[in-house]
C-alpha cells in the first residue's frame, strides 16, 4: 500500500462551500514502499453546485478514489484547496455486516450518531418502501440480491445526514441488467432525497445518464482534460441522440488519454 507523502505541510481543508463541492488546483502524492514518489492527482479544479451530480471518469489508477477521499476529508491535499459541506463515502463494496438485518445495517449511521437501536431501526425501516425494499427489513445480507444490498448500503449512506455523497463505483460489481435498473433507481432516489453527489464510475454511459456534469481525468497523475455539461431533461434514455453524442465526446477524450499514455 502507498504511504502518505509527509514532506511538507498540507493546505487545510475547508468545510464551507454550503452544500456544494469546490476543488481548486488540487494535487496529491504518495510514496510507495520503496520510497518512490507517486503523483495521484495534479492541478485538479472541479465544482458541483448544491444538488448537482458530478460524475468523474478516467482510466484505472488515475486518482478517482483519492479524489473522493479528499472531498470526504479522509485525506488532505498536498496543494490546492478543497471546500465542501461534510461528506460521506459509499465505497465500491456494500460492506454490510452479515450478522445484522437489512434494517439494522441501514441504521448503522444513526447508531454511530448516538440514536438508540430501536429508534434507529424504526427510522431506517420506514424508508424501505421508498427504496424498493419493503418486506425485507428483517432479511440478512445473504438473503438479498446484489442490487438489494446496494440499496441498503445507499440507504445507510443517506441516513448519515450528510449533504454531500461520494459514491465510488456503486454499481460496478452488478450485472448489466441489474446495473441499468440501479441507475434508474438512483436517479429516482435522488429526486426524492436531493443531495450533492460526486460519482466515480468507469461507465461513461452511466455518467452521462445520471450526471449534471462529467469530468474526464487523464492517466496518473489525474488531471481534468475535459468537462462536459449534461443539460438534458430527466429521465434520460441511453438511446437518445444527445446522450449518445455526449458519451462519444467523453469516450474520445478517454481515447486520447490512452494514446498519449501509450506514446509516453
Amino acid at each position: 500500500m502507498p504511504t502518505q507523502l509527509q514532506s511538507r505541510p498540507r493546505p487545510s481543508q475547508r468545510r464551507s462551500e454550503g452544500d456544494g463541492i469546490a476543488l481548486q488546483g488540487v494535487g496529491r502524492a504518495f510514496r510507495d514502499r520503496r520510497g518512490a514518489l507517486l503523483r495521484a492527482l495534479s492541478g485538479v479544479s472541479l465544482h458541483a453546485a448544491p444538488g448537482e451530480l458530478l460524475a468523474v471518469v478516467g482510466p484505472s489508477g488515475c486518482g478517482k478514489s483519492t479524489l473522493l477521499e479528499l472531498i470526504c476529508g479522509l485525506q488532505s491535499p498536498d496543494e490546492g484547496s478543497v471546500a465542501c459541506a461534510p461528506a460521506v463515502l459509499m465505497p465500491q463494496r456494500d460492506l454490510l455486516l452479515p450478522w445484522l438485518s437489512a434494517a439494522d445495517n441501514a441504521a448503522l449511521a444513526l447508531r454511530v450518531a448516538g440514536l438508540p437501536r430501536g429508534r434507529a431501526r424504526a427510522r431506517a425501516a420506514a424508508l424501505f418502501a421508498e427504496m424498493g425494499l419493503d418486506g425485507f427489513q428483517g432479511a440478512h445480507p445473504s438473503e438479498l440480491s446484489g442490487g438489494m444490498r446496494q440499496r441498503v448500503a445507499f440507504l445507510r449512506t443517506l441516513l448519515s445526514g450528510k449533504r454531500v455523497l461520494c459514491l465510488d463505483e456503486p454499481f460496478g460489481a452488478l450485472d448489466a441488467i441489474t446495473r441499468a435498473e440501479m441507475q434508474e433507481w438512483l436517479a429516482s432516489a435522488l429526486q426524492r432525497e436531493p443531495r450533492t453527489v460526486a460519482l466515480v464510475t468507469h461507465d461513461v454511459e452511466e455518467a452521462v445518464v445520471l450526471a449534471d456534469r462529467v469530468a474526464v481525468l487523464s492517466p496518473r497523475p489525474g488531471r481534468v482534460i475535459e468537462e462536459l455539461e449534461v443539460a438534458l431533461p430527466r429521465p434520460r434514455a441511453r438511446t437518445d441522440a444527445a446522450v449518445i453524442g455526449l458519451r462519444g465526446r467523453a469516450l474520445r477524450a478517454l481515447g486520447g488519454t490512452s494514446s498519449t499514455a501509450a506514446a509516453a
